[in-house]
């Protein structure tokens, strides 16, 4: 089992900004897709972001142009800058990784290595 490590979650108010990293035990070269997932209570787990190894990235469309996902393989560490936060992205967010090789990095199945999450509340 890979370790992932989410930290900077918290609570903030609306319009505010949080940055979540993961840190990544190992190396995060190894994996072709790193993505940040997110479940709210009695919701599904759904894609926030992801980036793969070639640094194309994806986006949900509820996120897009707010949030900005990025990747230190120097530091081994993958980052979710979320701007402009509203009460809908109050959630756990989950860092994934995968080292399925190739196709494409947004779906929850391709990933096989979970972190344990970190919480996000955004109040009105």
């Amino acid at each position: 089992q890979v370790p992932l490590v989410e930290s900077g979650g918290g609570s903030v108010q609306a319009g505010g900004s949080l940055r979540l990293s993961c840190t990544v035990s190992g190396g995060i070269f190894r994996f072709y897709c790193m993505g940040w997932f997110r479940q709210a209570p009695g919701k599904e787990r759904e894609g926030v972001a992801s980036i793969d190894t070639y640094t194309t990235t994806t986006y949900a469309d509820s996120v897009k142009g707010r949030f900005t996902i990025s990747k230190d393989s120097a530091k081994n560490t993958l980052t979710l800058q979320m701007n402009s936060l509203i009460p809908e992205d109050s959630a756990m967010y989950y860092c994934a990784a995968s080292d399925y090789y190739g196709g494409s990095c947004r779906s929850r199945d391709k990933y096989n290595y979970w972190g344990q999450g970190t919480p996000v509340t955004v109040s009105s």
